[in-house]
This record gives structure tokens, C-alpha cells and sequence, in this order.
């Protein structure tokens, strides 16, 4: 005799098949698209209203050298922002005329990148920086293909200024190709502080302060802020292109999490 399932059992599986699969080709919209909308932001951008094509938006501008910006549909038909760079070309978007309560503030981006270059030793790479009134070009968030490890790792740095030009990276925080990561970041002025996390655990080996940093014995003081870029730039000559993707970007006086 057949055996007939109850209305509460055939429901229950019902909603099992109905559940969405995860993608991991893209981050998670459905919570994304709920940051710009948030009071009190400084600055946000989730690509969704921006027409899909040549990247560019009255909300920001763009710094390009042998490289490029694309808005375009990711695997779930949401919109990102392609970056592309030729060589040791740069392709940025610019946050400018930028303005933090107390020159403080916290970041958050969600970043793909297809590959780290791999040459030559110690290539230098940076995705976000920010500048202002002030010697030092802050860079929270780059990193380095260290060939002692033959491994590619995210460091903070900067240059220009008195500490000079480095990149405090660490074994601990692995550049991560192919995937997309969150990442955050606070920029704290009362001790000119660096924190990074990543996919929400923080890495403290990255984070960088007034006296504890990887540049020259003198203090690590930050500009005046007053523009964020994110993207990619390589300082040293390569022949490689490089492609990244950029999402759910904000700027804000709270952290903002993944």
C-alpha cells in the first residue's frame, strides 16, 4: 500500500529545495544592498544604479594610467565594478572632497582579485589609499610578492613622508587570488592607527601606529584626509595585466561589518 506524506512533512521538504544556493562567485547581496541605505555614512557605493559600461558616476571620480573602470553584471546579474590594469598601469576610483569627524573613519569593501603578480621579487601592489592636506600617501590597505616565500601578502604602508617608503606586510595576512574577501578598515587620527579585518576577523599583525610601523624611527603621522582611492596600481614594470573587482564600498564614523 502506498504510503501517503503528511502536509507538514511535504512542506518541511518543500522548503528545503526552495532554499537558494550560495554563490561563490559574488558576495552577498541581499545583505549589500541594505548598506547604503544606512544614515550616517560618509560615503557609499553598491554599482546599482550605476549604468553598466565605462565606469564613471557624479558621486566619484576616477585616476587611470594604462587602465581602466567597467561597471558590469557578476554571475547573479548584480552590478560590480571592474578594474583593470595593464603592467604596472593604476585604475582607481576616487572618493574626493572626503571629510571625517575627527580625520577618523572606518571603511569596508568587498575585493576580487584574479591574481598577484608574481614578479618581480618585492612587486609592489596597492587597492586603497588615501591622501590629503600632509606629506604621507596612507596606504591601508597593499601588499607585496615577497619572493623569499614565494608567497604574495597584504601589508598597510605609505610613502612620501618622513617614514619613507614601506609596507609593513605579514605572513599572517596571505593575498588572497580568486575569491572575494570583505575587508574593513579603521583609520584612527588619536594614534594614527591602522586596523584591518578580514571576512570580519581581525589580522592586529597589520595594524600600524604612531611609533610601531615599517618605515623610517620617526612618527607616522596622518594628512588631513580629504580623498580615498580604491582599485589597483603596480609600481614596479610588468608585462602582466591585472584584473580586480570591487563592491559595497562605504566610508563611515561606525564600523560598518561585513
Amino acid at each position: 500500500m502506498r504510503k501517503r506524506l503528511s502536509t507538514a512533512v511535504l512542506a518541511a521538504l518543500l522548503s528545503v529545495v526552495a532554499l537558494p544556493v550560495a554563490d561563490a562567485a559574488g558576495p552577498n547581496h541581499d545583505h549589500r544592498l541594505k548598506t547604503c541605505e544606512r544614515a550616517g555614512l560618509l560615503f557609499c557605493e553598491d554599482f546599482q544604479h550605476v549604468p553598466t559600461g565605462a565606469g564613471t558616476s557624479l558621486k566619484w571620480g576616477v585616476d587611470t594610467r594604462n587602465g581602466s573602470l567597467e561597471v558590469e553584471r557578476d554571475r547573479r546579474g548584480q552590478k560590480v565594478l571592474h578594474v583593470r590594469a595593464e603592467g604596472n598601469g593604476r585604475a582607481f576610483l576616487k572618493v574626493d572632497d572626503f571629510a571625517a569627524p575627527g580625520n577618523s573613519f572606518y571603511g569596508r569593501v568587498r575585493v576580487r582579485v584574479e591574481a598577484f603578480p608574481d614578479a618581480p621579487d618585492w612587486a609592489h601592489y596597492t587597492l586603497i589609499e588615501a591622501t590629503g592636506s600632509g606629506p604621507e600617501v596612507v596606504r591601508p590597505l597593499g601588499g607585496q610578492y615577497v619572493p623569499t616565500l614565494d608567497k604574495a601578502l597584504w601589508g598597510v604602508g605609505a610613502d612620501g613622508g618622513p617614514t619613507g617608503d614601506w609596507t609593513n606586510w605579514r605572513e599572517s595576512a596571505p593575498s588572497k587570488a580568486g575569491v572575494w574577501q570583505c575587508v574593513e578598515w579603521r583609520m584612527d587620527a588619536s594614534d594614527n592607527r591602522i586596523t584591518l579585518w578580514f571576512d570580519g576577523k581581525p589580522n592586529p599583525d597589520l595594524t600600524v601606529s604612531t611609533r610601531e610601523h615599517g618605515g623610517n624611527q620617526v612618527d607616522f603621522l596622518f594628512p588631513e584626509f580629504d580623498t580615498v582611492k580604491l582599485g589597483w596600481q603596480l609600481y614596479q614594470p610588468n608585462e602582466g595585466s591585472y584584473d580586480i573587482w570591487l563592491d559595497d564600498i562605504a566610508l563611515g564614523t561606525d564600523r560598518i561589518g561585513c
